[in-house]
C-alpha cells in the first residue's frame, strides 16, 4: 500500500521541485536523496523517522531514477540546472571589461 500521504506537504513539495526544477533540498532530504540511511536517521525529526518508509517508497515510484542513489548522482542531478538568464545589464562585451553588450 502506498502510504505517500503521510509525508508532510512541504516535505513532498520540496522533492518535487528537486525533481522538476532541479532545486536544492535541506540535509534530511538530501541524505534520503543519496541512499545515506545512517545521515538520514541522525537528520530526522520524529515524524520523518516513523515515515523512512514512505519517503522510499516516493523516491523510489515517484521520481526520475536519474536524480538520486548516490551522492554523485544527486550532485550531477543539481549541476545540471540550467543556470538563469543573465540581465542585459549585467553583461560584459567580448573583452570582459563590463561595458554593456
Amino acid at each position: 500500500m502506498t502510504t505517500y500521504y503521510q509525508i508532510p506537504a512541504h516535505m513532498r513539495e520540496a522533492l518535487d521541485q528537486y525533481a522538476r526544477q532541479k532545486c536544492p533540498v535541506g540535509g534530511f532530504l538530501t541524505a534520503l536523496l543519496e541512499n545515506n540511511f545512517m545521515e538520514a536517521v541522525g537528520r530526522a525529526d520524529h515524524h520523518n523517522l516513523m515515515i523512512l518508509p514512505s519517503y522510499a517508497a516516493y523516491i523510489y515510484n515517484e521520481m526520475p531514477h536519474n536524480c538520486h542513489g548516490s551522492p554523485a548522482i544527486v550532485a550531477a542531478w543539481l549541476a545540471s540546472r540550467p543556470l538563469p538568464a543573465q540581465d542585459a545589464s549585467e553583461q560584459t562585451d567580448s573583452f570582459g571589461k563590463g561595458e554593456p553588450a
